[in-house]
């Protein structure tokens, strides 16, 4: 098995916890093929960290700038990283 092509860090600003944003971003993670988690953070903003391919993080970004219907996303701001920095991830969680 290989590993990700690609590896990015999110950091999701608005309404963003309490509104299934951590479910709603491992279901659109699992359906585009990418690793990593989805975490809150105790400043009220959502980390993700995502593994995959440079098109299936980009349509994720995009996914994460709208969120969930309930969510309301006010600010994403994205970090490029080294795949190898991350490791192996395997699947999608939220913790």
């Amino acid at each position: 098995m290989t590993g990700p092509t690609a590896a990015r860090r999110f950091f999701v600003t608005g309404l963003v916890q309490g509104v299934w944003f951590r479910a709603s971003t491992a279901r659109e993670a699992r359906r585009l093929g990418i690793s990593g988690w989805a975490q809150n953070l105790d400043d009220g903003r959502v980390e993700v960290l995502a593994t995959g391919t440079p098109a299936a993080l980009d349509e994720l970004a995009a996914w994460l700038r709208r969120g969930p219907p309930m969510a309301n996303v006010d600010e994403l701001e994205a970090l490029t990283l080294e795949p190898a920095e991350v490791g192996l991830v395997d699947g999608f969680s939220a913790r």
